[in-house]
């Protein structure tokens, strides 16, 4: 970790916070990613030496605890009182990029955009009692690639790998730009499959109650409605992603999305 060699507060946080991949790591921890796996899985392009690297670094720097996990292998990644304080630093970065940074394909990635909505977003009250299997087909790099979400007794995981259950729900990204405008509450869903950017297969009921499990398109029409008013954008994210931030996911995750 270089220092910049200046007393100034914002050149010494700029130390810990502003190296390649950190907020990213970070992010993900704030949202409840406690092991290697789960912190991997939302940064796809990130090196698992350069991770191990980051997490070694923010340890020293007291933005983290590393400790083995009392059962099994591998450790536990957790925030200090000085890594939570990091979470209005990242709700006021996400919402200048909101207000600033417009959308591009290379933004667009469906594994992260599936990654973000399965361990952030979902609305787990809403999730269908009855165990339900949906199906996510999309490019990867250029490549076909899959992912499923699996729905049982409330509760939900994202796989990589197919659950062996049937597909109940086959949804198909044609436009990742479609899905990821979707996602942030650019576009709605309806318009989402008028456009032919996502087509979804499977039982009536479940279609229409699909788009209803993501509260992220949600904060992002209301972030959009504050879009000019740096204030009140900076703090309806933080109250938003605040309320988000309280329901943490804590189970093993499955092998990285699009990452085989």
């Amino acid at each position: 970790m270089r220092s910049y060699q200046q007393y100034c507060p914002v050149a010494r946080g700029a130390e810990v916070f502003a190296e390649r991949w950190t907020p990213i790591i970070m992010r993900n921890i704030l949202y409840g990613c406690e092991t290697f796996n789960q912190i991997a899985d939302g940064a796809p392009g990130l090196s698992r030496s350069l991770l191990t690297k980051r997490l070694r670094e923010l340890e020293r720097a007291g933005v983290i605890t590393i400790t083995p996990k009392e059962e099994g292998h591998g450790s536990l990644y957790l925030p200090t009182d000085a890594g939570l304080a990091l979470e209005p630093v990242l709700n006021a970065l996400g919402a200048w990029g909101e207000m600033w940074m417009e959308v591009r394909p290379v933004h667009a990635e469906p594994g992260v955009i599936l990654w973000s909505w399965c361990q952030v977003y979902l609305k787990r009250d809403l999730l269908p009692k009855e165990r339900v299997v949906v199906r996510f087909d999309f490019e990867y790099r250029g490549r076909p690639d899959r992912a499923w979400l699996l729905i049982q007794k409330g509760e939900a995981e994202l796989c990589a790998t197919d659950p062996g259950y049937g597909d109940d729900l086959v949804v198909e990204v044609n436009d990742t730009m479609v899905f990821a405008r979707w996602h942030l509450g650019h576009i709605d869903w309806a318009n989402a499959l008028r456009s032919g950017g996502i087509t979804v297969r499977g039982r009536k009921d479940l279609r229409k109650a699909l788009p209803t499990w993501n509260r992220r398109p949600e904060i992002g029409k209301r972030l959009r409605g504050a879009r000019g008013d740096a204030r009140l954008t900076a703090n309806l994210v933080y109250h938003l992603e605040d309320d988000t931030l309280q329901t943490r996911v804590s189970h093993e995750s499955s092998p990285p999305i699009g990452r085989r």
